[in-house]
């Protein structure tokens, strides 16, 4: 069975439209845990448009599958989850501006940084991903930079405008898992999957775990969170 990681963001993002202190990312994530949700993402941005602190911290306490932090390479940021010390924590690029990560971390372009980040992060016990797009220069610099996890970014496969397209995608997505494989490096993907263009990904075989948040929080909105869990992890099954 391929692993569902929930990302539970938006959940934080419908309580600061209003600025009150509902819904309660937290309990979302219990129900997440209860409808079989493999591990909770969570991203703790510096801007903190959704995510607070006490947000992360709560969850810290309260998830008991895995708990992913989503997280910039920005010193404030790896000294909070140094001191949280979730079960994992996956670096992503960050744009102020922009309404959601926009493509994958730029390893080749700054190894430096993000070795250092990743080395004490590790030192505190934390497992470390890098979520990066589908390059094999991407997937050696993470295991240069000491990474033994990535997350492929999907966004462009989401994108996609024809199956054709989608497909060209899905088929570099699949070439750089098994590339990481060989490397012994371990595979997850996400970002952009929905209940109609997961199906495509599902096949990949050297991906162990997709991180899916949007589209779940957008059907939970109809149908309930549990319920909208459940139907995707059943398009889980291979």
């Amino acid at each position: 069975m391929l692993k569902l990681g929930v990302n539970i963001d938006h959940v934080a993002t419908l309580r600061e439209a209003r600025g009150g202190e509902d819904p309660e990312p937290a309990f979302a994530a219990m129900i997440c845990e209860t409808a079989g949700a493999d591990s909770i993402v969570a991203h703790l941005r510096e801007d903190r448009r959704h995510m607070k602190e006490r947000d992360v911290c709560l969850l810290r306490e309260m998830v008991r599958t895995r708990l992913n932090l989503e997280m910039s390479i920005d010193a404030q940021i790896v000294s909070i989850a140094c001191r949280l010390k979730p079960d994992q924590a996956t670096l992503v690029p960050e744009k102020r501006k922009e309404l959601t990560t926009e493509g994958g971390l730029d390893v080749a372009g700054n190894p430096v940084k993000i070795k250092n980040a990743v080395r004490k992060l590790q030192d505190k016990g934390i497992a470390v991903s890098l979520f990066i797009d589908p390059e094999r220069k991407q997937i050696d610099a993470a295991r240069k930079a000491g990474a033994s996890r990535i997350e492929i970014h999907t966004g462009q496969f989401a994108r996609g405008k024809s199956d054709e397209g989608r497909a060209i995608s899905a088929r570099q997505i699949k070439a750089a898992a098994d590339y990481a494989e060989k490397q012994n490096i371990a595979v997850c993907a996400g970002h952009g999957l929905d209940y109609h263009n997961v199906k495509m990904i599902v096949p990949i075989t050297q991906i162990e775990e997709l991180n899916i948040g949007h589209a779940i929080i957008c059907r939970a909105v109809l149908v309930g969170l549990a319920q909208a869990v459940s139907e995707m992890k059943a398009l889980l099954e291979r």
